[in-house]
Formats: structure tokens, sequence, C-alpha cells
């Protein structure tokens, strides 16, 4: 059964035409009936953001980038779960821990058990899955691992064939059962 949610995430620092390729995305995704999950953070977030109105987004602590939402909490389970996931999470701190929580709400809901149907994201090196993972994927990493052990299929906008597989999944999933 389909969730007809998504994440939409990235870097911070993803490329002015790729943010406004997420901004189109995005709008086409939520004329299909999909709903945006994301997390309040410049960059590849906002452009998502930018481009829908049915939207989740997960804050990491109230006021994060000057925003408010109802998602605004991280709980002792999230972090938990983040913690088995983030390869130094010894090394982290408060926040950075709380903002690591933020990505398991993108990928699996607030309740922590509705995942998402796909992951659209930009990395720097193209990453899709959890082996795959290096310094460079960033705190994205965080939710195409977690994405990746749940069987949930990333598309990351970095490689050149990431619309065509995300087109071909999309009519897939939508065809009638």
């Amino acid at each position: 059964m389909r969730s007809m949610t998504y994440a939409g995430i990235g870097s911070r620092n993803t490329p002015e035409p790729v943010l406004a390729l997420m901004q189109r995305c995005a709008t086409r995704l939520e004329v299909l009936g999909y709903t945006l999950r994301s997390g309040g953070a410049n960059g590849a977030d906002s452009s998502f953001e930018a481009g829908c109105t049915r939207k989740e987004i997960y804050l990491p602590w109230p006021g994060f980038n000057g925003r408010q939402s109802e998602f605004q909490a991280v709980c002792d389970k999230a972090l938990t779960l983040a913690a088995t996931i983030h390869p130094r999470w010894d090394r982290l701190g408060r926040a950075a821990r709380n903002l690591m929580g933020r990505n398991c709400y993108q990928v699996l809901g607030r309740d922590l058990s509705n995942p998402v149907d796909f992951v659209l994201c930009w990395t720097p090196d193209g990453v899709e899955d959890e082996q795959s993972r290096t310094q460079a994927t960033g705190g994205t990493g965080q939710a195409i691992a977690l994405a990746s052990r749940h069987g949930i299929p990333v598309f990351n906008l970095a490689r050149g064939d990431a619309l065509v597989r995300l087109r071909d999944f999309l009519e897939i999933e939508m065809a009638p059962q």
C-alpha cells in the first residue's frame, strides 16, 4: 500500500539549477497526489517546500531556521533510531543529534512507522544507498541510509538518469492494481 508521501531532501549547497528542478518536481508530485516530507533546511529542503502546499515539515527544534511547524520536536525513539545509523554518533552534539533524529521522521513519518514511497534528493556524490555513503554525502546520508534499510528507493538528482528512473517508478506505482 502506497503512503503517497516522499522525502524531498538534500544538501544545503545544492546547485541553483537543481534547486529550480526540485521546486518543479514538488509541484508535479503534488498534482499526482503526493505529500512532501522535508526538514526546513536551506537549499534542497526549502526548494521542495516552495513547490507545494501539501507538506509535512519536520524541525529538529522549535524555531529552527526561523521556522515553526506542527512537527518540531524529536523524541527519544527517533534519537535511538538515528544512533543506530550514524557512523559517529558519539561525536555529535545535541543539535546535530536532533538534526539526525529529525531525518528519521522525513523517511518514516511522525510515528516512525509510515515510510515514504521514495526519496528524491541531491548530494554532491550522487549516493543512493547506505553502502555507497561517504563523508561528502553529508547529513542527507542519514536519511538515505534509513531509506536503504527499509527498501525505499532513492533517486539522487546528481545522477543523470534519476528523473527517468523516478518517472518509471511513478508509472508503475500509479498503475491500477
